[in-house]
């Protein structure tokens, strides 16, 4: 029986699929696994018993993620599950940074009680919210990953220009991507020549703040900018200042944070992107599966400190083992398992490594001798 510990509700048809060899729970002091949304884990107490976190979402922020690799402790993510919910709300927020429609409906309440007057009041003042169609318009999207790709097709089926970069760009997304959409390989390109700006990458080191004075400086007047990924991606500070001067002509995101609440030109939603019940469900199903496929099978795909390795089974035993991407370790390994090894699969991400070995009649003592073997982190015998 492998215990499931939920720090956030996590949908049924997910869990669901797990089994009866399952025990999904809200508290549990020895859990195999940790299923999460948006719950903080950086101050939460590892148990050596835990093998796996899938978080229910792509972003990883809430996530020791260094704690968990030196622990071995793999952790997985579900890129591309709510995709399609961020998509329309990047669509949603385009129109709306565009027309001024939420400063529109919101001047409509304040002439409540006028009677008959609405009309004609509402047909005087309805100027002070013209804005521009968006067709023919260039968009650029900054990170072509699964909702970047979304975003780039979507843009181009509403007629505008688009214009992609993503350095990173894999040959499996890129066979996705509208064969209309421009890439570029400089983001100075982006910002030259396009009138509106949407973000979609990860919150790293090289990302933190990329949207500031220094950037804002390079971009057309009256740009709008959309940022459904991460608040750390733009200053704020940079951003109202932007608007102030009318270089940006609107800044919708999906984090309201305290700064940028009550800012005219602002646009900021309660974190909807992933609120649907279908993404949810998708969410909760691939997060599940993860953790079932490596909780019974060793097998590891979407994680994001872990190499992602799999293979089906053969042999009467598994060893999965996450150690350090060192010389000889691989040698080592094989010689403290012994028996006849049926198929094996190894894979590095930077400093680690992961690997799967299926042996038949292994040596009686190879749990013993591979956990001697230096630079081993962790070992699962299957």
């Amino acid at each position: 029986m492998f215990n499931i510990l939920k720090l956030n509700k996590i949908a049924e048809i997910g869990t669901s699929r797990l089994g009866d060899n399952y025990n999904c729970v809200d508290e549990c002091a020895t859990p195999d696994a940790v299923l999460v949304r948006s719950a903080s884990m950086h101050d939460m107490e590892m148990p050596e018993s835990l093998l796996a976190i899938a978080r229910a979402g792509a972003g990883v922020n809430n996530i020791p993620l260094d704690v968990c690799t030196q622990k071995g402790i793999c952790v997985f993510n579900t890129p591309g599950a709510n995709a399609n919910a961020v998509m329309e709300l990047v669509i949603a927020g385009l129109f709306m940074g565009s027309r001024k429609l939420v400063e529109g409906i919101e001047w409509n309440k304040t002439l409540k009680g006028n009677g008959d007057q609405v009309l004609k009041m509402v047909e005087k003042g309805k100027s002070q919210f013209a804005g521009p169609e968006i067709k023919g318009k260039t968009i650029g999207v900054v990170g072509l990953g699964a909702i970047g790709i979304l975003v780039a097709n979507a843009a181009r089926a509403l007629h505008m220009n688009v214009i992609g970069y993503d350095p990173y760009l894999s040959v499996e997304a890129a066979l996705k991507l509208s064969r209309h959409v421009h890439t570029v390989t400089s983001l100075d390109e982006i910002y030259a020549q396009c009138d509106y700006i949407t973000l979609h990458v990860p919150l790293v080191g090289d990302t933190k703040g990329m949207i500031n004075d220094a950037s804002i400086a390079k971009m057309k007047d009256g740009v709008r900018l959309l940022n459904f990924a991460r608040d750390g991606l733009v200053v704020s500070s940079d951003i109202i200042k932007g608007l102030e001067s009318g270089k940006i002509g609107a800044y919708v995101t999906d984090f309201a944070t305290d700064d940028l609440l009550c800012v005219d030109g602002v646009v900021a939603m309660p974190h909807l992107g992933a609120s649907t019940p279908e993404s949810e469900d998708n969410c909760a199903i691939m997060a599940a599966d993860e953790v079932k496929q490596y909780l019974e099978l060793g097998n590891v795909k979407n994680s994001v400190n872990f190499p992602n390795v799999s293979m089906p089974r053969s042999g009467d035993t598994r060893f999965c083992v996450f150690h350090q991407n060192a010389p000889k370790v691989i040698a080592k390994l094989l010689e403290a398992i012994g028996g006849n090894v049926e198929n094996m699969e190894n894979k590095s991400r930077g400093d680690y490594a992961y690997t799967i070995i299926d042996v038949t009649a292994p040596n009686a003592d190879a749990q013993a001798q591979i956990e001697a073997v230096d630079g081993i982190i962790r070992l699962r015998v299957l």
